[in-house]
């Protein structure tokens, strides 16, 4: 006889680590490895940004060019490696309501326990480029609320984000960020506060917990997670922590291979590598269910 064990969803869990009043720190993640990595290291959630799954899997720049059926795919292999409660950047809902509905629908299925919507305008761009447009404030509201609806039967949590900060100013941005509390948004996405004075404003209007994008060498004020806790926020999310850091490393990898002919030279084998995905778990299980005699013959 099978016997099931119920486990909180996702989304729950992160509903409880907000509600607990613990500052959440997600970093962000891009592929397995640094799925398990993040994981490894004890990080309560993880991001999946979509400027990194821009990069990372189709090898374009942030400008709203992945599609929605591209991002499901994506949350849905970074699920099979993680337990982590994943935060979701799904841009603008890739079309109108309808379109909402079904991204928050695949979203769900494929185990992601939050999402952000925007609210900037086709061509969209990365948060912290200049350049960007706002969608009208009521079309803008109605896609948060179709969200809202959408996940209303299950524990995902829907972040509404505004960059109206770089395009009207501050009071445009707390206005709309209070059309989308209005709307049923579980938290709120002030993209891009470029100053200390801008995050306080924003922790003192804004009634509903509070998401912050920390990227190095971009708009935001660079301050410790008790900083910006202290600031009114309840989650930081780091996009880039990961991807930039890897692109960094391979680059000089590769230009030493390049110049020299030979590879950098560090102390980790292959069975490292494999090791932060569960080498060990692997080759043990088998054993560990009588279907080999010793399964660490195979190492």
């Amino acid at each position: 006889m099978i016997e099931h064990t119920t486990t909180p969803s996702p989304g729950a869990r992160l509903r409880s680590l907000i509600a607990s009043g613990q500052f959440v720190l997600a970093p962000g993640i891009y592929d397995g490895l640094t799925a398990a990595l993040v994981e490894s290291i004890g990080f309560p959630a993880a991001y999946v940004s979509g400027g990194a799954a821009s990069v990372s899997v189709t090898g374009v720049p942030d400008l709203g060019l992945m599609t929605g059926s591209e991002m499901a795919d994506h949350v849905n292999r970074l699920r099979a490696v993680t337990d982590l409660p994943l935060i979701v950047d799904i841009d603008t809902g890739y079309g109108n309501e309808l379109n909402v509905r079904h991204t928050i629908d695949r979203m769900w299925r494929a185990g992601a326990a939050a999402v952000h919507i925007e609210d900037q305008q086709l061509p969209k761009r990365c948060g912290h480029l200049s350049g960007k447009s706002l969608a009208p404030l009521t079309d803008s509201v109605s896609r948060v609320r179709a969200a809202v609806i959408a996940a209303a039967n299950t524990d995902m949590v829907v972040i509404a984000r505004t960059d109206a900060l770089a395009v009207e100013g501050r009071a445009a941005a707390i206005d709309r960020a209070h059309a989308f509390e209005d709307a049923g948004a579980d938290m709120i996405f002030v993209e891009a506060p470029e100053t200390i004075d801008d995050l306080q404003a924003i922790g003192s209007a804004v009634t509903v917990p509070l998401v912050v994008n920390v990227l190095s060498n971009s708009r935001t004020p660079l301050l410790s997670a008790q900083e910006y806790r202290d600031l009114g926020f309840a989650l930081a999310i780091y996009p880039a922590v990961s991807i930039a850091a890897a692109a960094e490393a391979v680059q000089g990898a590769l230009r030493q291979l390049h110049s020299t002919g030979l590879p950098p030279v560090d102390g980790s084998g292959p069975a490292d590598l494999f090791e932060i995905v569960g080498l060990s778990n692997w080759l043990d299980w088998p054993g560990e269910h009588g279907l080999v005699p010793d399964a660490k013959t195979v190492r």
